[in-house]
């Protein structure tokens, strides 16, 4: 059982191992987290300036930032809940990842850009899936799922 991950590098300056990672750890979150077989994820690479005009955009917020998450189950201002027939599968959202920050971010934090990277695709799951880190009680949560997940896989700092 398998999800459909769909996989982008709009700045084609990632390794073929770096994009099947960060397929393969939707994967993981999906069978963890127990998704529906055929649920749909997108995965986006982005520069810096694509995603500092995306979370001006989206959140108000006029700088560059790692990861941002963009939920098709979580309903925004006048927005109008989408109603998917039975055979349809779910759509979960898109994850929008800046190549730059995670650059940045990997040597920042002293680690591989892999370990940034799947970082960044664990943190956006969660996100598509509800969790969120805005008080100190779900950061606890999210946080400690997080660090669940990439130590389950191989990642650790």
């Amino acid at each position: 059982m398998q999800i459909n991950v769909d996989v982008l590098d709009n700045t084609n300056t990632l390794e073929q191992g770096q994009l099947s990672l960060a397929e393969k750890l939707a994967q993981f979150v999906a069978v963890q987290e127990n998704i529906e077989a055929e649920t749909e994820v997108t995965i986006s690479f982005v520069t810096n300036d694509l995603i500092q005009e995306m979370n001006r955009d989206y959140r108000g917020k006029d700088v560059p930032t790692d990861v941002l998450s963009f939920s098709m189950e979580e309903l925004g201002e006048e927005e109008i809940e989408i109603i998917l027939e039975e055979d349809m599968p779910r759509v979960l959202g898109d994850i929008v990842i800046s190549v730059d920050k995670m650059k940045e971010q990997a040597a920042e934090f002293d680690h591989s850009e892999n370990r940034e990277l799947g970082f960044l695709v664990v943190h956006g799951m969660l996100h598509l899936l509800g969790y969120d880190h805005l008080t100190d009680e779900d950061e606890k949560i999210m946080f400690a799922k997080q660090n669940e997940l990439l130590d389950a896989y191989g990642l650790q700092r």
